[in-house]
């Protein structure tokens, strides 16, 4: 019996998902932007493992996209709830902390 070759596939490149920041509407790959997420419960919460269950959304590491944000009230918007004053404290903080890390 005549034995066939398979012939060897090419590597296969993984897709890198893409997000868009909602206060700069630029699109990054999802593992740099910071998530806030609105669980089924109602809790306002940052993601940084991108796998919390419920609504999200994602802002870049740019103050000036963060200061948007919160002026123009779109984070709340996106999330469909109102955001406190302490998660807007905790995501300005994540956001220097990143600057500062670079």
């Amino acid at each position: 019996m005549a034995e066939t070759r398979k012939k060897p596939q090419p590597a296969v490149k993984k897709k890198i998902p893409q997000r868009r920041c909602v206060g700069c509407q630029g699109t990054f790959d999802k593992r740099d932007l910071l998530r806030v997420v609105r669980s089924p419960d109602g809790a306002i919460s940052l993601d940084f493992s991108g796998k919390k269950s419920g609504r999200g959304a994602y802002l870049c590491f740019d103050e000036a996209c963060f200061k948007k944000a919160k002026k123009s009230g779109i984070l709340a918007r996106s999330l469909e709830c109102e955001i406190s004053p302490e998660i807007y404290d905790a995501l300005e903080h994540e956001i220097r902390a990143a600057k500062t890390n670079e």
